[in-house]
């Protein structure tokens, strides 16, 4: 059936008012952080981000450093590499990341920190899109990023970390971290080694993905003395004076009622300490 030219406009501008408007450029110099959300695409700024200061993170001094390193060359214009921050939970990966932003942005401004969710993966070419252009600098951070068997999410991560034909903008970083070296659970890893026809095959991909990361930086569960001390910095950092014996005592106790030492249980035993001493922390 052949339609004419007026039937066609028609078609056209139904077509148009039913697509999504452009996002508008953002005001990248209203906030130091920002959000990426879809559905409809947008970066909602983040004038003040949950963070503590870099100065807190205890037990953790060779990572920090090197992501601190990485992070300045980038904000100054120089070559920087992706970071995968990996392994126990609670140790300080997701903190490091926000403490180490807020200390480069203090002297590099247009260095800005936007975190993407993994479920939003598939629109980060959009995402790129617009910042590719931005007179700025930008740490994208993908939190506790992992791979289920069937999940797909990780072919759109290689925009990021190798930016197809166009390349990854000069102007971007990914920082991600996971409680996986490889991003994906070992038993899967096991179950689609043993039963693929070709079994070397069968997980390269997604097991190569976290070798696109330039940075490997390595988080292990500390011991008693790392944990105290971390409950040691937090009480001189906010004024919170108790009996060394009465401390020890307590944190002991707090972290065997845990089952587990860490950064995170360290820091709800201070909250919890804090709260009974009177003392505001927020």
């Amino acid at each position: 059936m052949d339609l004419d030219p007026a039937d066609l406009g028609r078609i056209a501008e139904a077509l148009e008012r039913m697509a999504p408007p452009p996002l508008p450029a953002p005001d990248f110099a209203a906030a130091p952080a920002f959000v990426w959300h879809v559905a409809p695409d947008r970066l909602e700024p983040v004038p003040v981000v949950n963070r503590i200061g870099l100065e807190l993170l205890v037990g953790i001094d060779r990572s920090r450093d090197t992501l601190l390193d990485n992070t300045q060359r980038f904000a100054k214009g120089f070559a920087a590499n992706n970071a995968l921050l990996w392994g126990a939970r609670g140790m300080g990966k997701s903190s490091l990341v926000k403490a180490i932003h807020a200390e480069v942005n203090a002297d590099h401004p247009e260095l800005k920190l936007i975190e993407l969710q993994r479920e939003d993966l598939p629109s980060v070419g959009r995402l790129l899109a617009h910042l590719r252009a931005a007179p700025y600098r930008f740490v994208l951070f993908c939190d506790d990023l992992s791979f289920s068997h069937d999940d797909q999410h990780y072919k759109s991560l290689k925009a990021v970390l190798d930016g197809g034909i166009e390349g990854r903008p000069a102007n971007v970083v990914l920082y991600a971290t996971s409680n996986r070296r490889h991003l994906m659970p070992r038993d899967m890893i096991e179950n689609e080694r043993s039963s693929a026809i070709n079994p070397s095959e069968a997980v390269e991909e997604k097991v190569s993905l976290s070798d696109r990361f330039g940075l490997w930086l390595g988080f292990h569960p500390c011991d008693q003395a790392e944990f105290l001390a971390m409950i040691e910095r937090y009480c001189t950092a906010y004024g919170v004076t108790v009996d060394a014996d009465t401390l020890y005592a307590e944190a002991i106790e707090w972290q065997a009622t845990r089952g587990a030492r860490s950064g995170r249980v360290a820091w709800q035993f201070f909250v919890d300490l804090a709260g009974r001493q009177g003392v505001r922390i927020g």
